[in-house]
């Protein structure tokens, strides 16, 4: 037998024993957090056509996808992230009134990272989306959501750092930076590499008002006091109504009782395009990342036929794990299982109390006697 067959590939694993229970039992703690904020579930397919996801991400980020052709020659992907599959199941089927919309899910999601990053290449996500609701009560709503289905795991050591992308993309239209520009240095500040960001801002004949101004967007980092310095920085209407907004958003996280556990960081920016608003990640020691991603997407909607404000969240499950691990956080373990032996004369007693037991909600193995 080829023993290379007995190894997973490079970016995926196997899950058994406890590491299986302890994360389904942090799985069951979030969803049922979800569904307590009046969430419904939804499932959607783990492969999509390519243009779901294609105008949404960089050219690099596509080169990263799962891709592979149906008998037709069509061009399908393995889904790297749920939300635009969720935006194109909600344009489908629910978006008819101007209702409020409350879906969470929970799945694999697959990116083809390079093996040097270390990173998993089939990750589990749980996540909620709001759509038709673009007030700052909703963007609240859903960080005091992330907020409290982090505290019901066990994880009290975390922080929700909050940016606006409007902030940034303000200070770029100011500059007269073009699209495909924007996109190659939003990608390095995403990484956190200020110096290949100004290197192309240089290359594209940015001014230096402006490029230092970018850079700063990555310094401003901080408590709600942070706002008031980069609203300062600032001019065009844009970055202006974005401090604005997150100020305001501010003082309705307070009212949650969350003011604790957030802070502010305008520098945060994602890959994906569709982001349009506030962007939140929450972060954690003992995890190189952040352990759930989120943000407003007012647009992403209209590449499916209804234009709905909405805004939504990940928890990346296998980054959760390795932080409650790390941290010791006591997860609740599995009721011991009970084990009883039986032989062919007493098979028919045996069962019967097996059946008593599993019917009280107990975990009976029976076994043949020796």
């Amino acid at each position: 037998m080829n023993r290379r067959l007995l190894h997973t590939p490079e970016g995926v694993r196997d899950l058994y024993g406890t590491e299986c229970s302890d994360r389904s039992f942090v799985k069951n703690v979030i969803c049922k957090k979800m569904f307590g904020f009046g969430f419904e579930e939804i499932d959607t397919p783990t492969f999509e056509y390519f243009d779901v996801f294609s105008e949404e991400i960089s050219d690099n980020s596509a080169r990263e996808l799962y891709k592979f052709f149906d008998k037709d020659g069509v061009t399908m992907v393995l889904r790297p992230d749920f939300t635009p599959s969720v935006a194109r199941c909600a344009s489908k089927y629910f978006l008819e009134d101007d209702e409020p919309l409350r879906f969470y899910y929970s799945g694999k999601a697959f990116l083809n990272t390079n093996n040097l990053q270390g990173k998993l290449k089939e990750s589990t996500e749980i996540g909620a989306e709001l759509m038709n609701d673009g007030s700052i009560y909703a963007d609240a709503e859903m960080i005091a959501l992330l907020v409290e289905s982090i505290s019901a795991t066990g994880l009290q050591d975390f922080k929700v750092s909050i940016g606006d992308a409007d902030y940034y993309y303000g200070i770029c239209e100011e500059a007269g930076i073009d699209f495909d520009t924007e996109e190659d240095i939003r990608e390095q500040l995403v990484n956190r590499n200020a110096f290949a960001a100004d290197r192309i801002m240089e290359e594209y004949g940015v001014s230096e008002k402006y490029r230092e101004l970018i850079r700063s967007v990555s310094t401003c980092i901080g408590n709600a006091n942070v706002l008031e310095e980069a609203g300062r920085l600032v001019n065009n209407k844009r970055s202006t109504y974005a401090i604005k907004h997150l100020q305001e958003l501010y003082q309705v996280l307070c009212s949650y009782g969350i003011e604790e556990y957030i802070s502010f960081d305008l520098g945060m920016l994602s890959k994906f395009n569709y982001y349009t608003g506030v962007v939140f990640g929450a972060y954690t020691y003992g995890v190189g990342d952040a352990i759930a991603k989120g943000g407003r997407y007012d647009n992403l909607l209209e590449r499916f036929g209804k234009s709905a404000p909405s805004i939504g969240f990940m928890i990346n499950l296998d980054d959760l794990m390795t932080a409650l691990y790390r941290q010791k956080v006591e997860i609740p373990k599995r009721e011991a299982q009970i084990t009883i032996e039986y032989t062919a004369d007493n098979f028919k007693e045996a069962l019967s109390k097996a059946k008593a037991l599993r019917a009280e909600g107990k975990r009976v193995i029976l076994k043949g006697a020796n």
